[in-house]
Protein backbone atom coordinates (compact mmCIF):
# COMPACT_ATOMS: atom_id res chain seq x y z
CA UNK A 1 0.00 0.00 0.00
CA UNK A 2 1.44 3.56 -1.03
CA UNK A 3 1.82 6.41 1.63
CA UNK A 4 -1.21 7.97 -0.19
CA UNK A 5 -3.29 5.15 -0.06
CA UNK A 6 -2.74 4.43 3.77
CA UNK A 7 -2.97 8.47 4.70
CA UNK A 8 -6.08 8.14 2.08
CA UNK A 9 -7.68 5.67 4.59
CA UNK A 10 -6.29 6.86 7.74
CA UNK A 11 -8.78 9.99 6.62
CA UNK A 12 -11.52 8.01 5.85
CA UNK A 13 -11.32 6.24 8.93
CA UNK A 14 -11.59 9.42 11.25
CA UNK A 15 -14.49 10.93 8.99
CA UNK A 16 -16.00 7.35 9.62
CA UNK A 17 -15.64 8.15 13.37
CA UNK A 18 -17.02 11.26 13.87
CA UNK A 19 -20.21 10.37 11.56
CA UNK A 20 -20.83 7.56 14.07
CA UNK A 21 -20.43 9.74 17.38
CA UNK A 22 -22.43 12.76 15.89
CA UNK A 23 -25.29 9.76 14.56
CA UNK A 24 -25.17 8.43 18.43
CA UNK A 25 -25.26 11.76 20.15
CA UNK A 26 -28.18 12.66 17.71
CA UNK A 27 -30.20 9.74 19.08
CA UNK A 28 -29.30 10.37 22.74
CA UNK A 29 -30.74 13.79 22.25
CA UNK A 30 -33.83 12.68 20.78
CA UNK A 31 -34.18 9.26 23.43
CA UNK A 32 -33.62 12.92 26.08
CA UNK A 33 -36.33 15.07 23.95
CA UNK A 34 -38.81 12.29 22.18
CA UNK A 35 -41.67 12.54 24.64
CA UNK A 36 -40.25 13.69 27.56
CA UNK A 37 -40.93 17.54 26.19
CA UNK A 38 -43.13 18.74 23.41
CA UNK A 39 -42.93 22.27 22.26
CA UNK A 40 -39.86 23.40 19.80
CA UNK A 41 -39.43 26.92 19.44
CA UNK A 42 -37.15 28.06 16.65
CA UNK A 43 -34.09 30.81 17.89
CA UNK A 44 -33.39 33.86 15.58
CA UNK A 45 -29.32 32.94 13.98
CA UNK A 46 -26.70 34.39 15.99
CA UNK A 47 -24.71 37.24 14.97
CA UNK A 48 -21.09 36.47 13.90
CA UNK A 49 -19.72 39.77 14.19
CA UNK A 50 -20.46 42.51 17.27
CA UNK A 51 -19.47 45.57 18.52
CA UNK A 52 -17.75 44.57 21.87
CA UNK A 53 -14.47 43.15 21.31
CA UNK A 54 -13.36 40.30 22.97
CA UNK A 55 -10.22 42.12 25.46
CA UNK A 56 -13.11 44.87 26.28
CA UNK A 57 -15.27 42.10 27.47
CA UNK A 58 -13.04 40.38 29.16
CA UNK A 59 -12.29 43.54 30.95
CA UNK A 60 -15.41 44.85 31.81
CA UNK A 61 -16.59 41.30 32.83
CA UNK A 62 -17.73 41.49 36.80
CA UNK A 63 -20.14 39.39 38.90
CA UNK A 64 -23.48 40.76 39.49
CA UNK A 65 -26.13 39.70 41.70
CA UNK A 66 -29.18 42.65 41.40
CA UNK A 67 -30.89 42.55 38.41
CA UNK A 68 -33.50 44.81 37.21
CA UNK A 69 -37.31 43.69 36.17
CA UNK A 70 -36.23 43.75 32.39
CA UNK A 71 -36.93 40.72 29.91
CA UNK A 72 -34.30 39.75 27.63
CA UNK A 73 -35.27 39.50 23.76
CA UNK A 74 -35.28 36.27 21.87
CA UNK A 75 -32.14 37.62 20.07
CA UNK A 76 -29.94 38.03 22.92
CA UNK A 77 -31.16 34.46 24.73
CA UNK A 78 -30.49 33.15 21.19
CA UNK A 79 -26.75 34.36 21.27
CA UNK A 80 -26.19 33.91 25.10
CA UNK A 81 -26.74 29.96 23.90
CA UNK A 82 -25.20 30.07 20.69
CA UNK A 83 -21.86 31.18 22.74
CA UNK A 84 -22.25 28.09 25.34
CA UNK A 85 -22.93 25.61 23.16
CA UNK A 86 -24.06 26.52 19.98
CA UNK A 87 -22.62 25.04 16.28
CA UNK A 88 -19.56 27.01 14.85
CA UNK A 89 -18.41 24.33 13.00
CA UNK A 90 -19.63 24.34 8.93
CA UNK A 91 -20.26 20.56 8.63
CA UNK A 92 -22.76 20.89 11.80
CA UNK A 93 -20.98 19.47 14.82
CA UNK A 94 -18.21 21.32 16.55
CA UNK A 95 -19.38 23.48 18.81
CA UNK A 96 -18.65 27.10 20.51
CA UNK A 97 -16.47 25.74 23.62
CA UNK A 98 -14.14 22.47 23.48
CA UNK A 99 -14.80 19.20 23.95
CA UNK A 100 -12.36 16.15 25.39
CA UNK A 101 -12.75 14.12 22.29
CA UNK A 102 -15.75 16.19 20.72
CA UNK A 103 -17.92 14.35 22.89
CA UNK A 104 -20.25 17.18 24.34
CA UNK A 105 -21.43 16.09 27.49
CA UNK A 106 -23.05 19.56 28.90
CA UNK A 107 -26.78 20.02 28.15
CA UNK A 108 -27.92 23.35 28.61
CA UNK A 109 -31.21 24.77 30.33
CA UNK A 110 -33.07 27.81 30.57
CA UNK A 111 -35.11 28.82 33.42
CA UNK A 112 -37.62 32.07 32.17
CA UNK A 113 -40.53 33.71 34.05
CA UNK A 114 -42.89 31.63 31.75
CA UNK A 115 -41.37 28.15 31.56
CA UNK A 116 -38.01 26.26 31.35
CA UNK A 117 -36.89 24.93 28.46
CA UNK A 118 -33.65 22.60 27.52
CA UNK A 119 -31.38 23.78 24.59
CA UNK A 120 -30.77 21.74 20.86
CA UNK A 121 -27.51 23.00 20.17
CA UNK A 122 -28.23 20.88 16.27
CA UNK A 123 -31.35 22.72 16.07
CA UNK A 124 -30.59 26.16 17.46
CA UNK A 125 -34.02 26.08 19.56
CA UNK A 126 -35.30 25.37 22.52
CA UNK A 127 -37.79 22.75 23.68
CA UNK A 128 -40.20 23.38 26.73
CA UNK A 129 -39.86 20.88 29.60
CA UNK A 130 -42.69 22.50 31.82
CA UNK A 131 -44.48 25.88 32.00
CA UNK A 132 -44.69 28.24 34.78
CA UNK A 133 -42.01 29.89 36.59
CA UNK A 134 -39.63 27.79 38.02
CA UNK A 135 -36.81 30.08 39.30
CA UNK A 136 -38.35 30.48 42.98
CA UNK A 137 -37.87 26.84 43.18
CA UNK A 138 -34.27 26.89 41.89
CA UNK A 139 -33.20 29.62 44.08
CA UNK A 140 -34.52 27.69 47.21
CA UNK A 141 -32.29 24.53 46.00
CA UNK A 142 -29.70 27.15 45.70
CA UNK A 143 -29.63 28.26 49.65
CA UNK A 144 -32.33 30.77 48.31
CA UNK A 145 -29.77 33.08 46.67
CA UNK A 146 -32.88 35.74 46.04
CA UNK A 147 -30.88 37.05 42.79
CA UNK A 148 -32.02 34.41 41.16
CA UNK A 149 -35.45 35.23 41.24
CA UNK A 150 -34.61 38.89 40.06
CA UNK A 151 -32.70 37.33 37.09
CA UNK A 152 -35.46 37.51 33.83
CA UNK A 153 -33.03 34.71 32.64
CA UNK A 154 -30.96 31.67 34.58
CA UNK A 155 -28.77 29.29 32.69
CA UNK A 156 -28.40 26.03 34.22
CA UNK A 157 -25.38 24.11 33.11
CA UNK A 158 -25.42 20.36 33.51
CA UNK A 159 -23.74 17.45 32.37
CA UNK A 160 -23.97 13.41 31.48
CA UNK A 161 -20.91 11.97 32.32
CA UNK A 162 -21.12 8.99 30.72
CA UNK A 163 -20.19 10.61 27.35
CA UNK A 164 -16.95 11.44 28.27
CA UNK A 165 -15.76 8.74 30.96
CA UNK A 166 -17.00 6.27 28.74
CA UNK A 167 -13.86 7.38 26.50
CA UNK A 168 -11.72 8.35 29.21
CA UNK A 169 -12.47 6.92 32.59
CA UNK A 170 -12.14 8.53 35.59
CA UNK A 171 -10.20 11.35 34.14
CA UNK A 172 -13.07 12.41 31.95
CA UNK A 173 -14.91 13.56 35.41
CA UNK A 174 -12.03 16.48 34.78
CA UNK A 175 -12.67 17.05 31.64
CA UNK A 176 -16.62 17.32 32.01
CA UNK A 177 -15.66 19.92 34.82
CA UNK A 178 -12.90 21.81 32.20
CA UNK A 179 -15.85 21.96 29.91
CA UNK A 180 -18.38 23.54 31.62
CA UNK A 181 -15.52 26.34 32.87
CA UNK A 182 -15.61 26.61 28.73
CA UNK A 183 -18.90 27.15 28.30
CA UNK A 184 -19.81 29.57 31.69
CA UNK A 185 -16.59 31.65 30.23
CA UNK A 186 -18.55 31.89 26.98
CA UNK A 187 -21.77 32.85 29.09
CA UNK A 188 -20.18 35.70 30.64
CA UNK A 189 -18.30 37.16 28.09
CA UNK A 190 -21.49 37.01 25.35
CA UNK A 191 -23.45 39.06 28.40
CA UNK A 192 -20.66 41.82 28.43
CA UNK A 193 -21.11 42.06 24.57
CA UNK A 194 -24.60 42.37 24.85
CA UNK A 195 -24.38 44.77 27.51
CA UNK A 196 -25.74 42.63 30.15
CA UNK A 197 -25.14 41.25 33.90
CA UNK A 198 -24.37 37.58 34.82
CA UNK A 199 -22.77 35.82 37.70
CA UNK A 200 -21.50 32.03 38.19
CA UNK A 201 -23.48 30.30 40.91
CA UNK A 202 -21.89 27.27 42.59
CA UNK A 203 -23.65 26.83 45.80
CA UNK A 204 -26.48 25.08 45.53
CA UNK A 205 -28.33 21.07 46.35
CA UNK A 206 -27.71 18.89 43.13
CA UNK A 207 -30.56 16.68 44.12
CA UNK A 208 -32.56 20.05 44.62
CA UNK A 209 -31.45 21.71 41.42
CA UNK A 210 -32.52 18.02 39.64
CA UNK A 211 -35.72 17.97 41.01
CA UNK A 212 -36.72 21.79 40.43
CA UNK A 213 -36.39 21.17 36.62
CA UNK A 214 -37.03 17.51 36.77
CA UNK A 215 -33.68 17.18 35.00
CA UNK A 216 -32.99 13.44 33.55
CA UNK A 217 -31.36 11.23 35.77
CA UNK A 218 -28.09 10.71 33.56
CA UNK A 219 -27.91 14.76 34.14
CA UNK A 220 -25.96 16.05 36.48
CA UNK A 221 -26.21 20.32 37.16
CA UNK A 222 -22.44 21.57 37.39
CA UNK A 223 -23.46 25.63 37.24
CA UNK A 224 -26.46 28.41 37.41
CA UNK A 225 -25.48 31.46 35.87
CA UNK A 226 -28.50 34.29 36.22
CA UNK A 227 -28.29 36.56 33.37
CA UNK A 228 -30.33 39.89 33.04
CA UNK A 229 -29.69 43.94 33.19
CA UNK A 230 -27.79 45.33 36.50
CA UNK A 231 -29.42 47.43 39.00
Amino acid sequence: MTDRMRNFVILMLVVLALMLIFIQKEREAKEMTGTRYSQVIKLPSPKKKGDVSVEMAILKRRSRREFTAQTLTREQISQLLWAAQGITDPQGYFRSAPSAGALYPLEIYVVLPEGTYHYLPGEHALQKVSEGDLRPSLSDAALGQDFIIEAPLDIVISAIYERTTGKYGERGIRYVHMEAGHCAQNIHLQAVALGLASVPVGAFSDEGVSKALSLPAECKPLYIIPVGYAK
